[in-house]
């Protein structure tokens, strides 16, 4: 799948530096350590106290503990509220990312909520985000809930691949094909070498009872990432055929 570690570090380190920054200010400095030696930054982070709350976040996300790193983002984002900052929505927003990274969907919705109702997130931003609470609804099982924030997100963030992968996911899960065909066709034009989106392309193409183009698209998800999740599921599913 997509990978959520760049997108996460990508995204908090525009927010943990704002425009203006000079590069001797000691947050920019610890973000940009965050990069090259992210224990070196963590160790730096927790010296520099409340001022770098936010590098720390991201130092714990570089190094992949994702449940710290929500927990530092989610402390960030309590303490830009507090001083009137408008990045809290930020931060808010990439506490929820980390927190699906954890596998803690109650937490990520909680932050995403949080982030969502401050009001200041714009645009690819806000889509990132209800592309993001998609994600935790799913995981709690509001589908409902999940399709009004996927569309939210398609609105807004209708370049993010993801966003159509799960739109499409989510259509096929709920027996709706034609939009699930409409959404993967999407998410394949945008990443085709992605094994997650070939994957789900089979799916629906096994779904609707096309097995011939299923058996293709399930033969490229095994062959794009055989070791991953992704090409490992397509591998079991390509075995109906008999290995053919």
């Amino acid at each position: 799948m997509i990978p959520l570690a760049p997108l996460l570090l990508t995204a908090a380190a525009q927010a943990a530096t704002p425009p203006g920054v000079v590069g001797s200010d000691p947050a920019a400095g610890c973000v940009a350590q965050t990069r090259s030696d992210p224990a070196a930054a963590e160790a730096r982070a927790r010296r520099g106290g409340a001022g770098l709350r936010a590098c720390l976040a991201l130092a714990l996300a570089a190094q992949d503990r994702y449940a710290e790193a929500g927990a530092a983002f989610a402390e960030a984002a309590r303490g830009a509220e507090l001083a009137h900052d408008s990045h809290a929505a930020d931060y808010w927003a990439q506490a929820g990312n980390a927190w699906l990274a954890a596998g803690d969907a109650a937490k990520a919705r909680g932050a995403l909520d949080a982030a969502l109702a401050a009001g200041t997130l714009v645009e690819l931003q806000r889509g990132e985000a209800h592309l993001d609470r998609a994600r935790a609804l799913v995981a709690l099982g509001d589908a409902a809930g999940a399709r009004t924030d996927l569309d939210q997100a398609l609105a807004t963030a209708g370049d993010d691949p993801l966003a159509w992968l799960l739109s499409a996911t989510l259509a096929r899960r709920g027996g709706d094909l034609g939009r699930a065909r409409a959404d993967i066709a999407q998410a394949l034009r945008r990443s085709a070498d992605d094994a997650s989106v070939q994957l789900e392309a089979g799916n629906i193409a096994a779904a609707g009872g096309d097995a011939d183009r299923a058996k293709a698209a399930w033969q490229e998800a095994a062959r794009l990432a055989p070791d991953s999740p992704a090409g490992q599921s397509a591998a079991q599913a390509l075995t109906q055929f008999g290995g053919k």
